[in-house]
């Protein structure tokens, strides 16, 4: 059977950099473990890493969170829906809001449950997702500070998430700027300007993040290790903490080109294959994950030597060359996932997520 692993040891490693990286800064941040999905078993490495947050856009995950550990705070990150009130005031300390009709009824919410539901508001700076717009700020924080039931924790901004929109020196000042605009205006003090993410930490290790930028919400750059401007890995975190391994569960040479007929493939795609291959055979081998678990433009196989030529809903088809391979039927075959795959993976129900 198909399973994931996430390696323990690299996990900490990474969790130990960053964790260094912002306490030199003080900065203060949160794991998001949205990726995970849920899953308890991976839930409870992160939370025995020592974080005090934990963020999430899945309040069935917080609620997992807190069962695991009701001491963890816990912050949802989206604008919740009007239908899920009720379960964001009791399970997540913090939200981060756009719209003021919600923050009333989350405040409402919050005088039922006996509470005081603390909130960021989410401020548009750019990439178009959610968040207020700045001409709009003033009259929405005095509109909110009226309410009884709600505490505003602090100010931020999402970049990157949908537009592809970088953030830089000028939006994270102009975020700062909001903050200071809204403490002189009512004179109340906001502890968080929550403008960083992983897409952010570049400017952090460059030394060029504005000192106004005290909250971190971080996710891909925890698990994968890498840069968002470059693609590549930062200097000193590991890569590779999951990995997905397959069974080999069919392994035969077999022609390189199929014969008959070419219709559209389960996928809707009408394959295209190479002249030059007609009548040319290689070792083929039949995993036993497919596309119902993940994309393929989200794997690479740790072998270079293995080449991924398509799937169907449950079993992928590699290619492992001309010369009789090393493998055989019940050996596991290693891939390298990114972000997409991993979510994809631990969405599904059909594959095993272990430890190591």
């Amino acid at each position: 059977m198909a399973f994931i692993e996430l390696n323990k040891q690299k996990l900490k490693h990474n969790y130990d950099f960053l964790d260094n990286l912002f306490k030199q800064n003080n900065i203060h941040w949160g794991i998001v473990t949205k990726m995970l999905c849920g899953n308890t078993t991976y839930l409870r490495e992160v939370i025995d890493l020592g974080i005090e947050q934990v963020l999430d856009s899945r309040v069935s995950n917080l609620k997992a969170v807190k069962k695991i550990n009701p001491q963890i705070k816990t912050i949802y990150i989206k604008p919740p829906a009007k239908r899920s009130i009720r379960s964001v005031v009791k399970y997540a300390d913090v939200s981060a809001n756009t719209e003021l009709y919600t923050i009333k009824l989350l405040n409402e919410e919050a005088g039922r449950q006996g509470k005081i539901h603390k909130i960021i508001i989410m401020i548009e700076m750019g990439d178009l997702r959610e968040g207020v717009l700045g001409d709009n700020l003033v009259e929405f924080y005095g509109n909110v500070f009226e309410l009884p039931n709600i505490e505003v924790r602090g100010i931020g901004t999402n970049l990157n998430c949908l537009n592809g929109i970088m953030p830089n020196q000028d939006k994270l000042i102009q975020l700062g700027l909001y903050k200071q605009l809204i403490e002189a205006t009512f004179k109340k003090k906001i502890p968080y300007v929550s403008g960083g993410s992983s897409v952010t930490i570049p400017l952090l290790i460059k030394r060029i993040l504005p000192k106004t930028i005290n909250h971190f919400r971080v996710g891909e750059t925890l698990f994968f290790g890498n840069d968002m401007f470059t693609d590549k890995r930062i200097k000193g975190m590991k890569s590779d903490i999951f990995k997905l391994k397959a069974e080999i569960i069919e392994l035969n040479e077999k022609p390189m080109v199929p014969s008959g007929e070419v219709g559209t493939n389960v996928a809707g795609e009408s394959p295209q294959f190479d002249e030059k291959d007609l009548g040319k055979k290689s070792y083929r081998a039949i995993l036993d994950v497919g596309l119902l678990d993940i994309n393929l433009d989200n794997i690479e196989a740790v072998d270079k030597k293995i080449s991924v030529t398509g799937a169907s809903s449950d079993m992928i088809v590699v290619d492992l060359g001309t010369k009789k391979p090393r493998y055989k039927v019940g050996d596991v075959v290693e891939f390298k996932l990114d972000y997409m795959g991993v979510l994809s993976i631990l969405n599904s129900n059909y594959i095993s997520k272990r430890v190591i």
